[in-house]
């Protein structure tokens, strides 16, 4: 137990958001864990002293109170608030940082330690030092690089690659280098290249501001976040929780051709919409079982689908030996059935 008697049960921080504090509190803080709950939801019930109590932990590892909040949201009295990030089952745990949220909820055990570990790794500084230029050449070329050329760390320019880096740090890697390692790459002013995946691809630099959030925020996510992400069993629910409808192309892994038509004319026709509108493309063969619920086989791609969540689109959790298995799911309360609990079946 701390001198200041935080970690008693009972004494936690747990800030409730409503509309008129939330802008200010998750604005302020540096990493947020939000948990969107109702009352009435027994899973919600359950989560409570947990919450409370990996909240006690992060107060007592990391006491700069902007550093880390852990707050909360009652779905039922502030709907507003729910609609707006998309809840649609409690509990939901949503990470902000620095007002922004995270496309990735917290999806890991609810308990303390699993809770208490999600935020250390939050914590972890996303910036690898570079401390010779040599070290730029190793960087792997499966991976989408980042590369920041500073002349000090303790700068404006280098704080807003910070903010970046924390914000893509699941998309990107980033690395920096400083003073006199970086000079060469300084000529005119400190500098921020992308190195995309591929041997062979050139780099590209970003030439805005550095001292400009926004912009250099957006040029990064353009970057590292591909207007057209594969779809995998193991990633779409992770996916469907962004909240917005598919374009998903379906084709045989063979058929590039197919993709890059579809990324060509994604990029022409349907840029704007890039955040309302998740634009997929998935192997015909591993989605063999899907496309039967829109009567086509492997033989009939390129398929498109429009996927709007009112129509159903199975994923299966576990896909052993070839055979799909049905495992109902139940630790959420869904948003439209009160006390009703919210299976997703996997066929």
């Amino acid at each position: 137990s701390s001198v200041t008697g935080l970690s008693t049960p009972g004494q936690a921080e747990i800030t409730s958001l409503d509309t008129g504090n939330i802008e200010d509190i998750l604005n302020n803080a540096g990493v947020a864990l939000v948990n969107f709950y109702a009352d009435w939801c027994r899973f919600s019930q359950m989560l409570q002293p947990i919450f409370e109590e990996a909240s006690n932990i992060a107060r007592e590892e990391f006491p700069d109170v902007t550093q880390v909040v852990f707050a909360r949201v009652d779905c039922d009295q502030h709907s507003d608030i729910a609609q707006r990030y998309r809840i649609s089952k409690y509990p939901t745990l949503k990470l902000f940082r620095n007002g922004m949220m995270m496309k990735r909820e917290y999806r890991g055990q609810r308990s303390v330690t699993a809770i208490a570990d999600f935020i250390r790794q939050q914590k972890v500084d996303p910036i690898k030092e570079i401390h010779s230029l040599e070290e730029v050449n190793t960087v792997d070329r499966d991976r989408r690089n980042i590369i920041g050329y500073f002349d000090q760390k303790d700068s404006e320019n280098y704080h807003t690659f910070e903010k970046v880096a924390n914000i893509l740090r699941d998309d990107c890697v980033f690395l920096a280098a400083f003073g006199d390692v970086s000079q060469t790459e300084r000529f005119s002013g400190d500098n921020v290249i992308y190195k995309p995946m591929g041997e062979t691809v050139p780099d590209m630099v970003y030439l805005g501001s550095l001292t400009n959030f926004d912009l250099t925020y957006a040029w990064a996510q353009d970057k590292c976040v591909p207007l057209v992400r594969e779809i995998t069993f193991e990633n779409g629910e992770e996916l469907t929780e962004e909240g917005i409808p598919f374009l998903i192309l379906f084709h045989v892994k063979e058929d590039t051709e197919s993709l890059e038509k579809f990324q060509h004319e994604v990029a022409r026709q349907l840029i704007s919409e890039k955040g309302s509108i998740n634009f997929l493309h998935a192997d015909c063969e591993k989605f063999r079982h899907p496309l039967l619920h829109i009567q086509k086989t492997p033989a009939d791609c390129p398929v498109i689908a429009i996927d709007s969540f009112r129509h159903m689109y199975v994923y299966p959790e576990e896909k052993k030996l070839g055979v799909w298995i049905r495992k109902p799911v139940s630790i959420w309360c869904d948003h439209h059935l009160p006390h009703a609990t919210r299976h997703i079946s996997f066929a």
